[in-house]
């Protein structure tokens, strides 16, 4: 890894061009000179730009430009933001922006972790506040070794993939997405990374001291202190009893009340403190709750430090949904629906990795009425894409492979009410929906948060503490998400808002998850759906995949799409053909695939004498009529084989264009196929085969014996050829030429009268 500064970007407080194998990042820092006014929060953005030049690529689509991030590039962000806002000074309004610009991607180095590194060296050197410098490594875990930076033919091996920054001395932020694996293993590789940053940080450290700019001042606009002991003396027992309450909306509201009560004391003492009361009253509030649960361990709901809300479940609500399930945690409650479709409808991905489709999709929507606000639905933001994303990275490990379960699977979860950890609502509500689906998941994930508590005065004091709630993440230091089965962790998102966790904070708080994760699994998910349904929703799709060699795919597809067009009309069936030959026939009604499947099978394979076929009379000759009973498949139905009575001719039964059931009796030496529609039906009741009498328009040459009325056998025969041409050559005026040639009664060869031969 090499930076490089003071060429590029000069105007920006602080930037550097990073590289890492051939991945190249540039990274900016900029902030306004000035504070931005009437706002009561820190205006940091941090972005992350993918170029599509970056990996030699084009956009697809009808625009060739860049348009709104992609999820990636959001997550990416996310990921840079979560470990650096903690380390910039709460009270700063400035706005700070923090960019990075994907100039060159090597897919065997993470472009991701070389941004946040990045970013962190643009901060550090510039003359922004900020208590880093960060930094960041990838984890990866192969045979039980842990990979530091995995290459991308590692990350195809290793059963996980973490996310973990952090300072010289703590861990700033884990994001992880791991197949089952042991906590103790997650907290080992844990330890093993952080080695990795130390050293990272403190060659950032170097490059600080050599070109780092001083940091601006600026002026800080927190409560001032007479203000807010003024504040919480008069109003401290008051918030007390306002926050203790088991119903957020009551407890909102007693606050609210408190609030005008604290504006109309103000008005009457000190009136110019006004412009400082919202940022009181949410100081004097997080104080008393941190109080309760770090003095009295107590919690705000009347809960001890161990204890997860109430929880109930259901699954089936939603009739003609594939797969529902509707999960409560006190008073956060998510709803998620699964949905199967056939593989063509995974999404296509469009971005700077070898990562081209996914075929299963969480996406989660965090609406105002939730949270009991007015506002109309808008497009998912960040929290709602990273939210669907942590939920999606859960589930991934226990889904079947393509080939057990050939579906594209899509679970949405709408959050209806909100009160903390909605994101690992998602997670055990998914879960249900895709039991209730059918979806043959090999065990039921559930996912819990852990809270924490650092005393002020000394940070080596901590508390954690199981299912926090909306109140409890708001005032608390940390959100730390696991998600995992009975077996291990399947993901991890650690939000803090100190500047970082000591590794006795993290194995805590994973001690303290693992134990609420394996009571929702046993005590909630199972007893409600004990294992994934073993028939799917009548209203989703049936899919039946077959393998056909390759070279065959262009007879089933046909010219210009004709055949395997016309199957899908024929049957209502959506058919898919890969190019390794698998074919994936889907329909909700089953009959249908069934006719589908026949079709492919037909075309792939020579038909099997006596399966019976619809097909299409093609043409009409004199000797019976040509079937299509497979696209490209023709056989002829011999007018003998039209009907069990004698047919005259072959019009009289069938004309071009008759669908017509036929029976496939042979298939000659030179692959001709001949057919029967007679035998599809009932033979009649007393039929016998037999022999049936010459027609003069078959064609065929046959010679005739001459018997007399009793049957005796009479000298003499027939030799008939009724071809028009033979006739018109030997006698061009239509008539016969006669011979008296038949020999004697008594043998002897001179003719005898009145017998005779006749040639045509």
């Amino acid at each position: 890894m090499t930076v490089e500064t003071g060429k590029l970007a000069q105007f920006a407080n602080g930037a550097c061009l990073i590289r890492y194998g051939e991945t190249v990042i540039l990274s900016t820092a900029t902030a306004s000179s000035v504070p931005r006014e009437g706002i009561d929060y820190f205006p940091l953005s941090v972005d992350y730009e993918e170029k599509q030049y970056a990996a030699g690529k084009i956009p697809g689509g009808f625009i060739k430009r860049e348009g709104r991030p992609s999820e990636k590039a959001i997550l990416a962000s996310r990921v840079i933001d979560r470990p650096m806002r903690p380390l910039f000074p709460k009270d700063l309004r400035n706005d700070v922006s923090v960019t990075n610009l994907v100039l060159s991607v090597d897919q065997d180095c993470s472009p991701e972790i070389v941004a946040m590194i990045g970013s962190s060296i643009a901060v550090a050197i510039s003359d922004i506040p900020w208590k880093g410098p960060i930094a960041g490594v990838i984890l990866g875990l192969i045979d039980d070794d842990v990979v530091i930076n995995p290459t991308e033919e590692q990350r195809l091996k290793s059963r996980m993939h973490v996310t973990l920054a952090g300072t010289e001395s703590k861990i700033c932020m884990v994001e992880a997405g791991a197949n089952e694996v042991p906590d103790e293993t997650m907290l080992a590789a844990i330890e093993i990374g952080h080695k990795a940053i130390v050293e990272i940080v403190r060659h950032i450290n170097e490059i600080v001291a050599e070109i780092g700019k001083e940091k601006f001042s600026y002026e800080s606009i927190s409560v001032p202190e007479e203000i807010f002991a003024t504040i919480k003396e008069y109003a401290w027992e008051d918030m007390q009893k306002a926050v203790l309450s088991d119903d957020k909306s009551i407890r909102d509201a007693q606050v609210a009340e408190l609030t005008e009560k604290v504006r109309a004391y103000l008005k009457e003492t000190n009136e110019e403190s006004l412009i400082h009361l919202s940022d009181a009253i949410y100081m004097l509030e997080k104080k008393v709750v941190r109080h309760y649960l770090f003095k009295e361990h107590v919690r705000v709901d009347g809960r001890d430090l161990v204890s997860i809300r109430p929880l109930s479940c259901e699954v089936g609500l939603l009739p003609r949904v594939h797969g529902t399930g509707l999960f409560q945690r006190g008073q956060t409650q998510v709803l998620t629906t699964c949905t199967l479709a056939p593989l063509s409808m995974s999404q296509t991905l469009d971005g700077l990795d070898s990562e081209d489709s996914k075929r299963y999709m969480h996406h989660y929507n965090f609406p105002g009425y939730s949270v009991g606000e007015a506002k109309p639905p808008r497009s998912p933001g960040r929290r709602e894409i990273g939210h669907g994303a942590l939920a999606e990275r859960s589930l991934i490990p226990v889904l079947p492979n393509e080939e057990e379960f050939p579906y594209a699977i899509r679970t949405v979860s709408e959050i209806l009410m909100s009160n903390g950890s909605t994101s690992q609502g998602s997670v055990c509500a998914s879960t249900l929906a895709l039991m209730d689906a059918g979806v043959p998941i090999k065990r039921p994930v559930a996912g819990i948060s852990a809270g924490l508590i650092v005393n002020e005065e000394d940070d080596k004091d901590f508390l954690v503490f199981m299912d926090i709630q909306g109140i409890e993440d708001f005032f608390g230091d940390m959100d730390f998400k696991v998600a995992g089965t009975t077996e291990g962790i399947t993901s991890i998102q650690v939000d803090i808002k100190v500047d970082g966790l000591g590794l006795d904070i993290i194995q805590k708080a994973f001690e303290m998850t693992r134990t609420g994760r394996l009571h929702i699994i046993n005590n909630v998910l199972l007893p409600c759906i004990a294992e994934p349904r073993k028939e799917l929703s009548k209203y989703a799709p049936r899919i039946i995949t077959i393998q056909i060699p390759v070279d065959k795919i262009r007879e089933v597809i046909g010219s210009g799409g004709k055949v395997i067009n016309k199957i899908i009309a024929d049957t209502g069936a959506q058919i898919d053909i890969e190019d390794d030959g698998r074919i994936f026939i889907s329909t909700p009604d089953e009959d249908k695939a069934a006719r589908a499947l026949a079709i492919i099978n037909g075309i792939v394979n020579d038909p099997e004498p006596g399966a019976e076929y619809d097909g299409v009379v093609t043409r009409l000759m004199t000797f019976g009529a040509f079937v299509e009973f497979l696209p490209g498949k023709e056989g002829l139905v011999h007018i003998s084989k039209m009907a069990w009575n004698r047919v005259e001719k072959v019009e009289d039964v069938v004309k071009e264009g008759d669908v017509v059931k036929v029976k496939v009796l042979e298939i000659d030496s030179q692959g001709r196929i001949n057919l029967s529609m007679r035998d599809c039906t009932e033979k009649p009741e007393g039929y016998t085969d037999a022999p049936e009498a010459p027609r003069r328009d078959s064609g065929d040459r046959f010679k005739r014996e001459r018997r007399g009325p009793s049957g005796e056998r009479k000298g003499g025969s027939f030799d008939r050829n009724f071809d028009s041409r033979d006739r018109r050559s030997q006698n061009p005026d239509g008539g016969g030429h006669f011979r008296k040639d038949t020999p004697p009664d008594d043998g002897n060869e001179s003719p005898r009268p009145g017998s005779r031969s006749r040639d045509f």
